[in-house]
């Protein structure tokens, strides 16, 4: 018999190669969890600490007025000046705040709260009289309370989704646009009692009077539209497209020039529409999701802010021409301001998460 060759064929330690194969993939999953912890400890220190505003040519940062902090997460909806005081409510506690405004030193301001439940945003005021009202859009009613004492006067119950609100001098009402619920109401301050309703065609929110016509202006969110309301016959008078406009959100009106200003944040654009022709006659691409846009008719100049954490200032150089300045950085969630139209101040209101909400102050520059 023929001796036939053996070969010797090496064998592997099949456990040991386990042991290192899932070693490696331990520490790739170390690191994996130790990065994602990272990012969100950069996250929450972004969201926790503000900072400063971004330099800007054309806007001075005043400082921050520091607000009373209700809960972790602290969301800041409507700002509405009435002379030297600022209103400020809390979409997210429910809280009105009362800011007696030091205009030579802002974070000096004095700061006073209303507490609520409900989800509090749009807050208005009667001209020579010391009653004002708030809506809530979870409890879905208008809150009256008096704005020197800061005392609840009374409540008025509402359709759903109570959001923005104003008063109509020449209709003496209120009107109440309730978001979910596709309708506003109408509101008798002097007897406090609803005294109708008004269905329409999108869902609303912001809304501006024309003083000139006596014509309310609505924006339809859901269909990317502005309604005109005549309030003494309860109807609607008109609608028209805002397009490009996507979303329609905030509004603010140059009724001298005939114009209406409308920020839509589905775009991030803010469209200019003609009250006469009743057609958007330009559009600017301004900061990301925009909620909310003010006129200061002393500069000629528009502001918006929104979720994106930009204020973005714009000039008017005539009816129809108009030019972005900056987009000055703020903070995530700094989504709502106001201009003073006497002082020309910018306030915007940051959200905030474990730090304090505050109110960012800006003056123009130039």
């Amino acid at each position: 018999m023929i001796a036939q060759p053996t070969h010797v064929v090496p064998t592997v330690d099949m456990r040991s190669e386990g042991k290192h194969v899932m070693k490696n993939l331990l520490r790739v999953t170390v690191m994996f969890v130790i990065i994602i912890i990272g990012l969100l400890g950069a996250a929450l220190a972004y969201l926790s600490y503000p900072g400063t505003p971004d330099r800007s040519r054309f806007m001075a940062f005043d400082g921050y007025i520091g607000l009373p902090r209700d809960r972790l997460l602290n969301v800041l909806d409507y700002l509405t000046l009435n002379g030297n005081t600022l209103f400020v409510t809390s979409e997210s506690s429910g809280a009105l705040f009362k800011i007696a405004l030091d205009s030579s030193n802002p974070p000096a301001s004095t700061v006073e709260e209303l507490p609520g439940t409900g989800a509090a945003h749009g807050v208005a005021l009667l001209p020579g009289q010391n009653v004002a009202f708030i809506t809530r859009s979870e409890a879905d009613t208008v809150d009256i309370f008096d704005p020197d004492s800061l005392h609840q006067l009374g409540s008025i119950p509402v359709a759903d989704d109570a959001d923005a609100i104003l008063y109509a001098p020449s209709a003496r009402l209120l009107y109440v646009a309730n978001g979910d619920a596709k309708l506003a109401t109408l509101i008798d301050p002097e007897k406090r009692v609803t005294v109708g309703i008004i269905h329409l065609p999108g869902k609303p929110e912001f809304s501006a009077l024309d003083p000139q016509t006596g014509l309310l202006y609505q924006n339809l969110e859901d269909i990317n539209s502005i309604a005109a309301i005549d309030l003494g016959k309860r109807s609607i008078a008109g609608q028209w497209s805002l397009a490009p406009c996507e979303g329609p959100s905030g509004m603010a009106m140059d009724p001298k020039q005939r114009r209406l200003f409308a920020v839509c944040s589905g775009n991030a654009t803010l469209v200019v529409f003609d009250l006469d022709t009743h057609r958007v006659i330009t559009s600017l691409k301004i900061g990301g999701g925009p909620d909310s846009v003010a006129f200061d008719p002393g500069l000629h100049r528009i502001y918006s802010a929104g979720r994106a954490g930009k204020l973005t200032v714009i000039q008017q150089d005539g009816p129809d021409a108009y030019r972005v300045l900056d987009k000055i950085h703020t903070h995530y969630g700094a989504h709502t301001l106001a201009v003073d139209p006497a002082t020309h101040k910018v306030f915007v209101a940051y959200a905030s998460l474990f730090a304090h909400p505050r109110i960012a102050v800006f003056s123009p520059t130039m």
